[in-house]
């Protein structure tokens, strides 16, 4: 069973899947198929599955993939905490250039679904955090795009002191200068 929450932008979605605990620890369906599409309505083939594991203080983002290679994700921790981070880049959204922020902790069963037209990132809140992603598209490099993680018109608080940032991510680009769709 998954109970799922609107956030207020469009087609990102809370999931929580219920966690079968007794004395010998506890059992919780990460994915199904049927149940997703039961509870969400939605129809989302996912093809490939991604893990990280990164030390506290990291803070990975903010990616997307260029149409026609976006990708719908449905993320979740292993073990750890981060804070998790989508921006909504659809040009045509209401909601365009918001933020939503959300802790997802070990054992907790909270999932995000992120659907595509969304830049994803998170911080890592607890040393040797597991963060796992299934996708709806294969990873293409030559279609991958960074949003600047610390774009000063998004003003996201990532709960981290002195993040540890990949050169990549200190490249990306504010969201007024890129393009969802590149003319």
């Amino acid at each position: 069973m998954i109970t799922v929450e609107r956030t207020g932008l469009e087609g990102l979605l809370v999931l929580r899947s219920r966690i079968f605990a007794d004395g010998r620890g506890h059992f919780m369906e990460s994915f199904n198929d049927s149940a997703f599409h039961q509870a969400t309505g939605l129809h989302v083939r996912f093809i490939q599955d991604n893990e990280s594991l990164s030390h506290k203080g990291v803070v990975r983002g903010l990616h997307y993939q260029m149409p026609p290679h976006g990708q719908a994700k449905l993320v979740r921790v292993v073990r750890g905490r981060v804070l998790d981070v989508c921006v909504d880049i659809r040009p045509d959204s209401p909601t365009y250039g918001r933020h939503f922020r959300l802790h997802l902790s070990e054992g907790d069963a909270t999932m995000l679904y992120i659907p595509i037209g969304f830049a994803h990132g998170f911080s890592a809140l607890e040393q040797d955090t597991l963060f796992h992603y299934k996708c709806s598209a294969y990873y293409q490099p030559a279609a991958e795009r960074t949003l600047l993680w610390n774009d000063t018109d998004l003003a996201i608080d990532w709960e981290v002191r002195d993040p540890v940032v990949s050169d990549k991510d200190r490249a990306g680009v504010p969201l007024m200068a890129t393009s969802w769709t590149e003319r």
